[in-house]
């Protein structure tokens, strides 16, 4: 331990307060970088969360993964809750400095594509190709899926040997052998708590898209957003979106 460490050096708070770079005189523009700034110093976590985690699920040792998945979950409530304070930004405000944005969008973070591709979702019509390195890698569901097959359940081989950048299909036998974990979840608590842990995370990612939706609808209407994109049209195709679907499927037939 360095004796003259500080908080301010040990944060690197020099280079983290002097980041945020308005290109307006407007004041909500400052309040708009730190949201989303913010969000992606989350995201950076999430994925510093995901990679062990889902190295843990493929070699079997789903225990040692609870914590971080559960973080994930965690962290995914903090950046939803972010919203209300960007809420506080009314449509006049976000008008008189909207035009500095240019092209840039949320669209364009390659960390909530990664996540998004951590966790499974891939492809399925975001703007822009998909350049995350993840995209090679097999998913977290996927993980989750060979720890079941794994623990002796009968897997269909295509949901087991894919080629991992492809979007992922729903598949009956796989919905099948998580019904049999729900059924018995005292006989496999660690695959059933496992489970539960997965729907944590897409329940709050469904309720952070939910969140953003009615943000922006707020905020801007339904003007296209920034870069192109059609706005909240766009966010609302979203909220179906499962990483995990069987896992909410299977609920009808308990």
């Amino acid at each position: 331990m360095t004796s003259d460490m500080t908080y301010g050096r040990y944060l690197a708070l020099d280079q983290l307060l002097t980041a945020q770079h308005p290109l307006s005189d407007r004041h909500d523009e400052l309040l708009f970088i730190i949201i989303h700034q913010t969000k992606e110093l989350w995201l950076k976590q999430m994925i510093a969360e995901l990679l062990p985690a889902k190295q843990l699920v493929r070699s079997g040792r789903l225990v040692e993964a609870y914590k971080g998945l559960a973080r994930v979950s965690r962290i995914q409530a903090v950046m939803t809750l972010s919203w209300d304070v960007l809420a506080t930004m009314t449509p006049s405000d976000y008008t008189r400095f909207r035009s500095v944005l240019g092209s840039s969008s949320g669209f364009q973070s390659d960390q909530f594509r990664a996540v998004e591709t951590l966790l499974g979702l891939r492809g399925g019509g975001v703007p822009g190709p998909l350049t995350t390195e993840y995209a090679q890698l097999p998913s977290l569901w996927d993980d989750a899926n060979a720890a079941l097959a794994a623990s002796g359940f009968a897997l269909p081989a295509e949901a087991l040997e894919r080629d991992w950048p492809q979007p992922y299909q729903p598949n009956d036998g796989v919905r099948a052998a998580w019904a049999e974990v729900y059924r018995e979840p005292t006989t496999h608590w660690d695959l059933y708590q496992l489970a539960e842990k997965l729907v944590d995370i897409d329940d709050a990612l469904a309720t952070w898209r939910h969140k953003h939706v009615l943000t922006v609808s707020r905020v801007i209407g339904g003007k296209p957003g920034t870069g192109g994109t059609a706005g909240v049209t766009y966010l609302e195709s979203t909220l179906p979106k499962r990483a995990f679907p069987e896992l909410w499927a299977l609920r009808t037939d308990l």
